[in-house]
């Protein structure tokens, strides 16, 4: 098979990968990383020296691909499906890749900082760094709410890069603070993501790993 992600099943970042993969039934070979074996760590970091996943190996050009945005716009270049990630009007384009950016940085980012700190051993916590990522998603929760209450997915009617996006962040956090408590349209919104077939798959096979997290 041309194309091997390398990834955890767990991790939200693969997530939003793989949420592209399925969502065009793009055929894949999986790779699970497991960082408690050091064959899987000296396997991965052959490929991808760094040691972040995802990474999406494309045997038929020799390539790497890191990083869950230029994997899912590689994706939408080179093997296209009835599912386009992103428009090709380019304002539009820059649209979703400022929402995807958004996501990322301003939600995904913050909510691993809440979790991380959560496994982190006695005396080692960052109270100051968790304060500071309470109040990023405070504002970032309510920008997402008021942009959702009129529309079915991040861009619109229309699926892309933006919705990979935002799934997971939205999920690992409803699962430490639910999001309808305050949040009703971006909870209404995680639940249509969650319902999509493309995530779904992921979800299902993130189960068996789920007593991981530390929610």
């Amino acid at each position: 098979m041309t194309l091997t992600l390398y990834y955890h099943p767990l991790s939200s970042f693969c997530h939003k990968v793989l949420i592209a993969l399925y969502e065009n039934n793009t055929p894949f070979t999986a790779k699970i990383v497991d960082f408690a074996e050091a064959a899987s760590v000296a396997e991965f970091k052959a490929v991808w020296p760094v040691g972040k996943m995802p990474v999406l190996r494309d045997g038929k050009d020799d390539r790497t691909v890191p990083e869950s945005s230029i994997i899912i716009e590689y994706l939408d270049r080179h093997y296209p499906g009835p599912t386009r990630f992103l428009p090709d009007d380019p304002d539009l384009a820059r649209q979703t890749r400022m929402r995807d950016r958004f996501y990322d940085l301003y939600v995904h980012v913050p909510m691993q900082k809440l979790v991380g700190d959560k496994i982190r051993p006695k005396g080692k916590k960052d109270p100051y760094g968790v304060e500071e990522a309470r109040k990023m998603l405070d504002t970032t929760l309510g920008m997402i709410d008021r942009d959702l209450a009129a529309k079915t997915w991040a861009m619109g009617d229309r699926f892309t890069l933006a919705d990979c996006a935002a799934g997971p962040p939205l999920f690992y956090l409803n699962k430490m603070v639910p999001l309808r408590d305050r949040y009703a349209h971006a909870d209404a919104y995680l639940q249509r993501l969650m319902q999509r077939p493309s995530y779904a798959r992921a979800l299902k096979e993130a189960e068996p790993y789920m007593k991981l997290f530390p929610g």
